[in-house]
């Protein structure tokens, strides 16, 4: 087939599908109403508008689709179209996370952990932490593991945060692979291993995390978990300091104050 015949008849299915899933929203499918909120956040095949994407999330919500109203609550939380409001952002939120999507359970869990649109309240951070967590959610795991790290509504256990860093850090979390690294480095719920920390700190540094850039240079630097090698620390040094890491930017001006002498 002609390939801009073929784009064609792409471009008019598009175009029906668009109007079909319109027409069912306008009858009150929360489905449809759902896929439409999404099209307007995203500026899918229309263009993007903030407050049409809060009318069809929220009259999906209001029908009880937990994504529209977990979707709904990240519009308030982040303040899209100025509409930042804590507590509508706990509310749907709650609504979403009470029938069980993994995401508002912890998103919810956040709010509770810094007191956001609630009371500060680690005991429920910890219920939704958990109840997501439980679901292979990466980043509650990772802030359930930090809770156990720092004792915060919890009796203080290393190894729990070890296990639930993990879990994360398994799953690609770049905050838990960097935790992960500490926690092998320090010998801190684990036995001390600067192989392994080398691992997660390399892992989480190149996702871009300045610390972990900042920890393998010194790794490198030292030959701690990897061969020593100067320019490898440096080329991680310079990494972290391109991103206004205090640390790496100080090692980095002693070092060329030293080579300039």
């Amino acid at each position: 087939m002609d390939w801009s015949l073929q784009e064609l008849l792409n471009g008019l299915a598009s175009k029906w599908y668009r109007l079909f899933s319109a027409e069912r929203a306008e009858r009150g499918d929360a489905g449809a109403q759902f896929n439409l909120g999404v099209r307007y956040a995203n500026g899918r095949g229309v263009l993007q508008d903030n407050k049409e994407a809060v009318k069809w999330y929220r009259l999906s919500a209001e029908q009880g689709n937990a994504d529209a109203q977990s979707n709904l609550g990240d519009i308030y939380f982040y303040g899209r179209g100025g509409l930042q409001d804590y507590k509508e952002a706990v509310k749907w939120w709650r609504l979403s996370a009470e029938q069980g999507l993994a995401q508002a359970q912890h998103n919810l869990g956040l709010m509770y952990k810094n007191g956001q649109g609630v009371p500060q309240d680690y005991k429920e951070a910890l219920k939704w932490y958990r109840l997501s967590a439980e679901q292979g959610d990466a980043k509650a795991q990772s802030n359930l593991g930090y809770m156990y790290l720092n004792g915060q509504g919890v009796p203080q256990d290393d190894q729990e945060a070890v296990r639930l860093y993990h879990l994360s850090a398994e799953q690609g979390d770049n905050d838990a692979q960097f935790n992960l690294g500490q926690m092998y480095s320090n010998g801190l719920g684990v036995l001390q291993d600067f192989k392994e920390a080398a691992k997660w700190y390399r892992l989480s540094a190149e996702q871009g995390d300045a610390i972990a850039q900042c920890n393998l240079g010194g790794m490198y630097n030292e030959g701690k978990g990897v061969p020593q090698d100067y320019k490898e620390a440096v080329k991680w040094w310079k990494l972290a300091a391109g991103q206004h890491d205090e640390q790496a930017q100080f090692i980095l001006e002693r070092i060329h104050g030293n080579s300039s002498n």
